[in-house]
């Protein structure tokens, strides 16, 4: 380890510009995609980008961001701003994958900052790892480039960094993106599979330093703890019920209703502790779908009953009027409310009953990607003037 290399690091990226060489830090190619935030445009907002190494070696990284990618989401939406519940956005990167480009630097930007959880599982559930060219450095320079980043002082932008080979690999100098980031007040954490020694020897604390965020190391291959809870049948026969209180609208809606069952399905083929996880996220606010399911787009304001389009409406329900129509998302609007009431009840339930089997058996998800990414935020959140509440 060469002990004036970071000092010389934190000098270089304070100092530079914005491009090397003619080098853009930021692709013109693929200009930020807009979020829409609707009704919750005034509400605090925590943005994370997820960029995970998909190279040959990391299969064990993608299965615990499938396995954890709800508890994630569940730890985020605990946090709230000024009595406000916090708008939460996630964006998925992939890098280091040989079947992408050489062009793309081996980098794909699997989902853009949304609010579609479902869209974020769906994706990571498609992810395969071949080769292995890890650029870490222009990775993180084309998150920060391309995705809509609020730019209010009330919000949280993170970027998390996962992987196992060098943090120096490409022709873009890392420095120089993690100075990006921080001048757009985005931290970037870097997560490396593998020792704390390795990933020092890698410079993947230095990436942190540079983003003013945590360096953390996790076992990519660590079988998470998955444990049975008294509760888990019923919140299972309550998310049927959740999702009986959808109506599906407009072109997709249908499509859109038959993914958020097939999510489901791919949490359960998971682990118990996923679809758990993922059954709490449904209950929360972070968990809405006004793009597609009239109930949530009603709530939004974002549409009216004479401008819902019937042919576009499960058949049953195409001859209501106006009233009738509006009468039945109220309707299903309180059942849902009732059922999600249910389920935070009874997962508050089980986690008191999970602290004390992990306690019992000695175990638990330390040293994994969602222990990871659960401790920075909530760390991170509390600086930055959230509150944390209970479920």
């Amino acid at each position: 380890m060469r002990p004036t290399l970071s000092s010389c690091l934190l000098a270089a990226a304070l100092a530079c510009p914005l491009s090397v060489s003619g080098q853009s830090l930021v692709p013109t190619s693929n200009p930020p995609t807009p979020v829409v935030v609707d009704e919750a445009r005034d509400a605090p907002r925590i943005q994370v980008a997820l960029l995970l190494d998909t190279s040959n070696s990391m299969d064990g990284l993608i299965h615990q961001a499938k396995a954890q990618l709800w508890g994630m989401v569940n730890e985020l939406a605990r946090h709230r701003r000024n009595g406000r519940d916090a708008v939460i956005e996630v964006a998925l990167y992939e890098y280091g994958n040989n079947d992408l480009s050489a062009q793309s630097g081996y980098i794909r930007r699997v989902v853009t900052l949304t609010r579609d959880l479902d869209a974020v599982s769906e994706a990571l559930f498609a992810l395969d790892t071949h080769g292995g060219s890890e650029h870490c450095g222009e990775v993180i320079s084309r998150a920060v480039g391309e995705l809509a980043w609020s730019d209010s002082g009330r919000d949280a932008r993170f970027v998390f960094i996962a992987g196992n080979e060098a943090f120096t690999q490409g022709s873009l100098d890392y420095a120089l993106a993690c100075k990006a980031a921080t001048d757009k007040d985005i931290t970037v954490n870097t997560i490396h599979c593998g020792s704390a020694d390795e990933g020092r020897r890698g410079e993947w604390h230095l990436g942190a330093q540079l983003g003013n965020g945590e360096f953390l190391t996790i076992e990519q291959d660590r079988a998470i703890l998955d444990i049975r809870c008294p509760q888990d049948d019923r919140i299972l026969e309550l998310n049927r019920k959740l999702n009986s209180t959808y109506i599906p609208y407009g072109h997709e809606g249908s499509a859109m209703l038959r993914r958020q069952e097939v999510q489901d399905g791919l949490a359960e083929s998971v682990a118990p502790m996923t679809a758990m996880a993922r059954v709490a996220s449904k209950a929360s606010s972070a968990y809405h779908n006004d793009t597609w399911d009239l109930v949530d787009a009603v709530a939004a304001e974002r549409v009216e009953m004479d401008e819902v389009e019937r042919d576009q409406l499960p058949e049953a329900l195409r001859s209501l009027d106006d009233d009738a129509l509006l009468a039945e998302v109220e309707r299903r609007g309180t059942e849902r409310a009732e059922v999600q009431a249910e389920i935070k009840a009874l997962q508050a339930e089980r986690e008191v009953y999970l602290a004390a089997e992990r306690k019992r058996l000695a175990g638990g998800d330390e040293g994994t990607l969602g222990d990871a990414l659960v401790n920075v935020v909530r760390m991170r959140l509390d600086q930055a003037g959230f509150e944390r509440v209970d479920p």
